[in-house]
């Protein structure tokens, strides 16, 4: 299960700290927040569907570390970006 295209324009102009920006860590990291979304949806009717919850969890994974790179460089921008996304209590 992916993201659509429209979604993914959507996420990238929310998100980008400038015009053309695709590849920052807060559009990279909305992205994978969105396909984790829709994964988690996916698995409540999908319950065995054990390569695919593979999938997610390399996602997290990769969610995490860049959000571990980004709270590195600049705190503030991961504060934010985490209040933004809401995925941190």
């Amino acid at each position: 299960m992916s993201i659509t295209a429209a979604e993914k324009e959507r996420v990238i102009k929310e998100f980008a700290t400038k015009e053309g920006d695709t590849g920052s860590p807060e559009v990279q990291i909305a992205i994978l927040t969105s396909r984790i979304t829709t994964l988690t949806e996916h698995f409540k009717t999908h319950k065995k569907d054990n390569h695919g919850r593979r999938g997610l969890l390399m996602m997290v994974a990769q969610r995490r570390k860049l959000l571990d790179y980004l709270k590195g460089k600049n705190e503030a921008r991961y504060q934010d970006l985490i209040k933004r996304l809401g995925i941190r209590r």
